[in-house]
């Protein structure tokens, strides 16, 4: 069945800013999406979704309060939420494998939503903005175009990408918002930034960098968080960007070398130092070849738990 708003069946293709104008609802949101003050989001209740993952829960969940993702020039989130078992899942999309992840992300709420006695799906994209690669209007395409593809009616709700999420300063484009959260048991949608992005920030980013596939972080059913095994290939010349300055880790390491928030190269540099240390995943991150798992403690961080059998 196809993606819908206000009830009505989405002509595809065309852009995101036709899409909006179209339809007056989508572009009052987005307006009033781009308006809103960011707000910091501590660690307590928050699930902190990096590039290439995605997690879901519900308001049910014991743990987790927030799911939430920042850092998006050209890449766009993504939360799919069924309104009937308010089930949520959050994804950060780059446009690696898009026609991939979109099955992930409807699977990933379907196991919730098999049982709710009535509901419907709704999604929300936000992030990209008028890049010179275009790159963020090709995600927005390719996304619209897997969501309309399901078979479920999917309920396009808000759309803040590309042009619409996009500003102009001494000509040069910069996205408005870089970042969301959505708490899950109010299913408020707002913008945000993340100063905790753990736990296992590093290697998380080292596997995304390394090119790894979309993954699912979260098991609503244990409320655990789960880290791999991951494996990857060293990344090919570590030295050599380690001994880059900052404008080169920028223009050749970036999608957006001009937009990027100002902590990006020191975070590159940090994974790449992480993946100098460990070119292949080893005993040493995953001790006897299993997930690292973490849960929410009584004060709602994560603290490490113990691996299963082991």
């Amino acid at each position: 069945m196809p993606l819908l708003v206000e009830g009505r069946r989405v002509r595809l293709p065309q852009s995101a800013g036709d899409l909006v104008r179209a339809h007056p609802p989508l572009e009052e949101r987005a307006r009033l999406l781009r308006g809103q003050s960011v707000q910091q989001v501590g660690p307590q209740g928050l699930l902190y979704v990096q590039q290439r993952e995605l997690a879901a829960a519900s308001p049910q969940d014991g743990s987790i309060s927030i799911l939430g993702s920042d850092d998006a020039t050209t890449c766009h989130i993504v939360v799919l939420r069924h309104t009937g078992s308010g089930a949520t899942c959050l994804t950060h999309c780059d446009g690696s494998d898009t026609k991939a992840e979109v099955p992930l992300i409807m699977s990933s709420i379907r196991s919730f939503s098999d049982h709710a006695p009535c509901g419907r799906l709704e999604v929300h994209l936000v992030g990209g903005f008028s890049d010179d690669r275009q790159l963020s209007q090709k995600l927005t395409h390719q996304l619209l175009s897997e969501f309309d593809r399901q078979e479920e009616d999917i309920h396009l709700v808000t759309l803040c990408v590309t042009e619409l999420n996009d500003r102009e300063e001494n000509e040069k484009h910069f996205p408005i918002i870089y970042g969301i959260a959505v708490n899950i048991k109010t299913a408020e949608i707002y913008r945000a930034s993340f100063p905790d992005r753990g736990p296992e920030e590093q290697l998380r980013a080292a596997r995304a960098l390394t090119g790894g596939p979309m993954v699912s972080i979260y098991d609503p059913r244990t409320e655990q968080l789960r880290i791999g095994p991951y494996s990857w290939m060293p990344f090919p010349h570590v030295d050599f960007w380690l001994r880059q300055d900052d404008q080169q880790i920028l223009e050749n390491l970036s999608t957006s070398p001009l937009a990027e928030p100002p902590h990006f190269v020191e975070h590159i540099r940090s994974t790449l130092m992480f993946l100098k240390k460990h070119p292949s995943p080893t005993n040493a991150l995953f001790p006897g070849n299993k997930a690292l798992l973490y849960k929410k403690n009584e004060d709602g961080l994560w603290e490490k738990t113990s691996s299963p059998g082991s």
